[in-house]
């Protein structure tokens, strides 16, 4: 078979931009292609912007889909930089026929993104931990997941999930970077080198929410989860207003002294009037490593005393949705950007997480808020 344009092309389709994670044909990004007689085939391609930090993985990617094709000898590929132009027509595609406007794409009446805020009522609970393996375990079904780190003080997601890229900026938008196949944004991406502290105030804190939440180009998700700071500050009242619908996870450890805090943070959702999907337990207890018994280090029973406490302020049920064990490797992986539920997926607090995940990704078939586009018959 002939080596044409066409099969160039097809080879090409199957390229994925690694932040916009659609295909490169799809996008405007391939530039040129030619074939010399010889089999050799010179490829040019668009990247969105000037030092694209993914430009090795999209040179890499389309030599490999080109070089598999019958008859292809040789691929030279050349790497050029999208116009201002370009760039402001890439982002109206992406965004619709709207244009680059600044709304929040999972407050639309068609969005089938469910979003989870994860609370906590202090720090040292785990939270953020739990919320990257769950995005893990989630991604790992099958689903499109992103994270919001909006724990602008204590960031620590990107760390978590191993992220080392910055986002890169498309004209007003902002491409996530991409880690175990979860689109992540987080203020620490934007610091300047080193552990420098943020010292923001309330309505900088609701800006910078706002922009993770409609600057950022996030696709079509199916979950999207917030890691929130600890407590009932500016971050927790601004994402009630900017994600109304967003349902609460509420983290705790079992001690007393962690639950009642933790409660308070939950019981936020009867003056917000949003839905509580649940309370994690973590640091449940700790396998004994020479017998199978469990070691409440922390105490008993924290987790199950803020769900029923929750059920009684809020007037409806608030499951505990589980209980994962201390596992040194749970934290291991976080300091190694690897989630356990990954790395160990059969392992007992990876089992239990993705359990919690699994529970969470079901989600009824109910056509509430979706527009069907049928009018009254005349």
């Amino acid at each position: 078979m002939a080596l044409t344009q066409e099969n160039v092309t097809a080879a090409l389709a199957t390229v994925i931009d690694p932040e916009i994670r659609r295909p490169i044909t799809d996008l405007g990004m391939v530039k040129s292609i030619e074939i010399a007689p010889g089999g050799a085939v010179h490829v040019g391609v668009y990247l969105t912007v000037a030092g694209c930090p993914m430009k090795d993985t999209i040179r890499r990617d389309v030599k490999n889909a080109v070089a598999k094709l019958d008859g292809v000898t040789d691929v030279q590929l050349e790497l050029d930089v999208m116009s201002t132009e370009q760039r402001k027509a890439l982002q109206t595609k992406l965004r619709g026929d709207r244009g680059p406007e600044k709304e929040i794409p999972f407050n639309q009446p068609g969005s089938l993104t469910r979003v989870f805020a994860v609370a906590s009522g202090k720090g040292g609970v785990g939270k953020s931990s739990v919320t990257v393996n769950l995005a893990a375990a989630m991604t790992a079904s099958g689903l499109k997941v992103g994270i919001v780190d909006a724990d602008i003080y204590g960031h620590s997601v990107p760390r978590m999930l191993g992220a080392a890229e910055r986002p890169t900026k498309v004209e007003d938008m902002i491409m996530p970077p991409v880690a175990h196949d979860i689109k992540v944004i987080s203020v620490g991406m934007f610091k300047p080198e080193g552990n420098t502290p943020v010292v923001w105030r309330g309505p900088m804190l609701d800006r910078a929410l706002h922009q993770f939440l409609a600057d950022v180009y996030w696709g079509d998700l199916d979950v999207l989860l917030l890691d929130l700071p600890p407590g009932t500050g500016d971050i927790a009242i601004s994402v009630a207003q900017r994600l109304p619908s967003a349902e609460i996870l509420v983290v705790t450890t079992p001690q007393m002294a962690a639950a009642e805090v933790a409660e308070r943070a939950g019981s936020i959702a009867a003056q917000t009037h949003q839905q509580i999907a649940g309370v994690i337990e973590n640091m449940a207890w700790l396998p004994c490593p020479h017998c199978d018994e469990r070691i409440a280090v922390f105490g008993e029973g924290g987790g199950q005393t803020v769900a029923d406490a929750l059920t009684r302020t809020l007037g409806a049920r608030v499951p505990l949705l589980g209980q994962v064990p201390i596992d040194l490797r749970l934290r291991e992986g976080s300091d190694e950007g690897k989630p356990l539920v990954l790395t160990d997926p059969d392992s007992p607090a990876a089992t239990e997480l993705r359990s919690i995940a699994g529970a969470l990704s079901k989600r009824s078939s109910s056509l509430k808020g979706l527009q069907l586009g049928l009018a009254p018959r005349r």
